[in-house]
């Protein structure tokens, strides 16, 4: 029989020589990885293979792509080709519909409240189902893989009339409805924002039909909790009875002790959170600096904190600078300052480092940047969170190792979201990868200079294509909407 000289090669791709970090937290190994399609098709000694493309990575660490687990990419994932805030990271997966906000299912409303005006301008809410905006999402051939959450603040604006009030039963059938509908079409949970003001008239009342609504499908419930300040363990309990009710696992979003008078109340939130792990699926995120960012709120001025304005309507010069300043100039208080620019967008400086490294150790705590990406000046989390959870926590402050670090990003969020051929370096799963240099890996954006890319992220790979070369994004839209593969226990 002949033999056939121009077969072509088994791989598209080869990366040779790299330290594999697999992303189970166990210990880091030395290896080659093989990519076919967008899979990865082979892992161990493989320079004598055949291969399309030959990149030789030694020095190098590979790691599954960074899955961010709290994002506000909900209309950004569409609008911007490249989401270079993200993809120069090293994230691969954005997580989207946090805190009860997502762009469905609003269809043109008359206005956009606050905190769901930080998706986008009036124009971009045009998804009256949830059907109509995976749609959109897959057609416009996103960098970054996306997963999606409905948001309870936005069902309420879609459904009632006056949001200021309970929900009724009639219209509270109407979002279980548009829940439904959601989690068919491809959601993978639900999402609430109490703390807001749009949604804190709701009570667990309100909210457990839609999370029992959401375990039909094996949905996940996300809480931004009602308070983060004094009433931080109050409110722990709701979303516990909430999750519990209803019947699905639990993510607290940001978790945190806002303000000077709760710095070192995470040991009674993680003893809380441990105690009821013991008999119910709970889990956090985080994001690893010391300042919140959010709409601008005057009820929040006069912590004895600094306030950095992100974005401001009236007054969009004052973007970067700090409300004390602006005050000073203006001669009035904070507040009636913060009255003034209003509606904008702030950092709050109320968080301990001391908290910070506690919640972040935590086994069962995941990594959210929680960037918002329409801020004129955004919080440096948005380019900075993935890079500085590497460097600062596990290189610089040794509080857990690379490789429980790269856990944190990969195969927990995975496991949460149902993602079961993702987050893990293994035969078989899809080729979201991340190439970087241990040696240089950092974040380099600040409250000062917010839009930096981190350094030390060489490569990064979308379902087997190369979408990020180190310098910038090559390639792209080789991401789409991922679904719900099921709870992975």
């Amino acid at each position: 029989m002949a033999t056939l000289t121009n077969a072509p090669p088994p791989y598209d791709t080869l990366l040779c020589g790299a330290t594999l970090i697999d992303g189970t937290g166990t210990n880091a190994y030395v290896a080659d990885v093989a990519i076919k399609g967008n899979r990865i098709a082979a892992i161990g000694e493989l320079k004598s293979a055949r291969t399309a493309e030959e990149l030789d990575v030694a020095g190098l660490y590979i790691a599954p792509g960074f899955i961010d687990t709290h994002t506000h990419d909900d209309q950004a994932c569409m609008s911007d080709k490249h989401m270079e805030p993200k993809i120069s990271q090293g994230v691969t997966t954005v997580v989207v519909g946090n805190c009860g906000v997502s762009l469905a299912p609003l269809d043109h409303p008359q206005e956009v409240p606050e905190p769901i005006n930080l998706l986008g301008s009036p124009s971009d809410f045009r998804y009256g189902d949830f059907q109509s905006y995976f749609d959109a999402v897959d057609s416009s051939k996103p960098i970054t893989n996306v997963v999606a959450l409905i948001g309870h603040s936005s069902l309420r604006v879609a459904a009632m009339r006056d949001v200021d009030r309970l929900a009724q039963p009639g219209e509270i059938n109407t979002m279980t409805q548009m829940v439904d509908e959601g989690m068919k079409s491809g959601a993978s949970g639900l999402s609430s924002g109490v703390f807001y003001q749009i949604g804190s008239a709701a009570d667990n009342s309100e909210i457990i039909p839609l999370i029992k609504s959401t375990a039909e499908h094996g949905g996940i419930y996300a809480s931004h909790m009602r308070n983060e300040h004094e009433g931080v363990l109050d409110a722990m309990r709701e979303v516990f009875e909430a999750a519990r009710v209803g019947g699905t696992p639990l993510l607290i979003s940001h978790h945190k002790c806002a303000g000077k008078k709760n710095w070192g109340r995470s040991k009674e939130t993680l003893a809380l959170f441990d105690s009821v792990r013991m008999s119910q699926d709970v889990s956090v995120d985080m994001y690893p600096y010391e300042a919140a960012s959010s709409v601008l709120n005057p009820d929040l001025v006069g912590e004895e904190t600094p306030i950095l304005i992100t974005w401001s309507t009236p007054h969009p010069r004052t973007s970067g600078r700090y409300l004390r300043d602006i005050a000073q100039e203006w001669h009035c208080g904070e507040k009636e300052a913060a009255r003034k620019l209003s509606p904008a967008g702030a950092c709050y400086f109320f968080m301990s480092e001391d908290d910070i490294e506690r919640i972040i150790q935590h086994p069962s705590t995941m990594i959210g940047s929680d960037g918002l990406p329409m801020d004129e000046h955004p919080h440096p989390r948005l380019w900075g969170t993935f890079p500085r959870v590497i460097r600062r926590y596990a290189i610089q402050r040794e509080l857990f190792s690379i490789e429980e670090a790269i856990r944190k990003m990969t195969s927990l969020p995975a496991s949460r979201f149902g993602l079961r051929s993702r987050g893990t370096l293994k035969h078989g799963f899809c080729a979201d990868l991340v190439v970087f240099d241990p040696s240089e890996v950092a974040d380099t954006a600040t409250y000062q200079e917010p839009k930096q890319v981190a350094s030390g992220i060489n490569m990064v790979f979308v379902n087997g294509r190369l979408s990020w070369d180190g310098k910038s994004c090559v390639n792209g839209g080789f991401g789409h909407l991922l679904r719900s593969e099921g709870r992975i226990p």
